[in-house]
């Protein structure tokens, strides 16, 4: 039943972004053209999901515990750290030169453009860079 879930949020979440035009790059790339071909669609695309977001967090985390979890698993940590603003950092460049992001980028692989697949496959590749380096550096405070 999760993954029926999981793949139903998954297909909602992937026709909401190719409906709003969120898989063309050229798309959020003129929502960061403020002085040339600027596109506020972006504006209202985020806009809908805060307030989806916002209500539906509401509602869910007023039952005692999800449908298909005994527990709902929150996050805990609340300490803003370089790791997060660096990250943060690294994110939003790649977001505005290639006009993707991951959450766009995975639905607009079924458009076959050779452009989205080198995306995904870089993102791949930063992640996994990114844990190689975080467990060389887990690893040295451990023996240290």
């Amino acid at each position: 039943m999760r993954i029926l879930s999981a793949l139903f949020v998954g297909l909602v979440f992937g026709v909401g972004i190719a409906i709003s035009g969120m898989i063309n790059p050229a798309k959020v790339l003129n929502f960061f053209d403020i002085a040339g071909t600027w596109d506020p669609s972006l504006i209202f695309v985020m806009g809908g999901a805060l307030l989806t977001t916002f209500v539906g967090y509401r509602v869910v985390l007023g039952r005692p515990n999800p449908i298909l979890e005994p527990k709902f698993k929150l996050p805990t940590k609340t300490v803003i750290d370089t790791r997060l603003i660096g990250g943060s950092a690294v994110f939003g460049l790649g977001w505005g030169i290639a006009g993707f992001c991951p959450g766009a980028a995975i639905p607009a692989l079924g458009s076959g453009k050779y452009e989205v697949l080198a995306f995904v496959v870089a993102l791949l590749s930063g992640i996994w860079v990114a844990n190689m380096i975080q467990t060389k550096q887990s690893d040295k405070r451990i023996t240290a």
